[in-house]
């Protein structure tokens, strides 16, 4: 722990020489599963942070593309429910991709009370683009794993996000 950390409040591992967080240190904390999917999952969104920023994208972004890109038109409301976000940030989300030209709000053909929201052509474009680079970021992170390992751990995830 440094010094400027509060004391029982873990501080984030320390960085190598090359940027990367260094092992996790030794003691109870590496063992619990709390602090191991937080630190995993910070170390995966700077990874895949960094490799979408040339796109001009973030995960978020391209969360909401590929949820966008499904073959029913979706409202902004059942799109925030794909996601999980609340409707206000779905709105501040679909805000952002119309002033990128990414997507487009229209009125619903069935429902005038209701916006569809769709991908314009430079979104489907930018969302291959950005899944090519998402993958290829995924593999690179798993890499460290056995590609045995590193299903059974994807299976495992799958499993437990959709457990209530």
């Amino acid at each position: 722990m440094t010094s400027s950390a509060r004391p029982g409040r873990p501080t984030e591992p320390p960085a190598t020489r090359s940027g990367q967080p260094a092992a996790p240190p030794a003691g109870p904390l590496p063992d619990r599963l709390g602090y191991l999917l937080k630190h995993v999952q910070l170390r995966y969104a700077e990874a895949s942070a960094r490799a979408l920023d040339p796109l001009g994208t973030d995960g978020r972004e391209l969360a909401v593309l590929a949820v966008l890109a499904a073959d029913i038109p979706l409202s902004q409301q059942e799109a925030a429910g794909r996601l999980g976000v609340d409707r206000t940030t779905m709105v501040a989300l679909v805000d952002a991709l119309e002033a990128k030209s990414l997507a487009e709000r229209v009125r619903s053909s069935t429902d005038r009370r209701k916006n569809i929201v769709r991908l314009t052509d430079p979104g489907r474009e930018l969302l291959e683009r950005a899944e090519r680079v998402r993958l290829r970021t995924e593999r690179e992170f798993l890499a460290a794993l056995p590609a045995p390992d590193a299903r059974v751990l994807l299976a495992a995830l799958r499993t437990l996000a959709a457990t209530d």
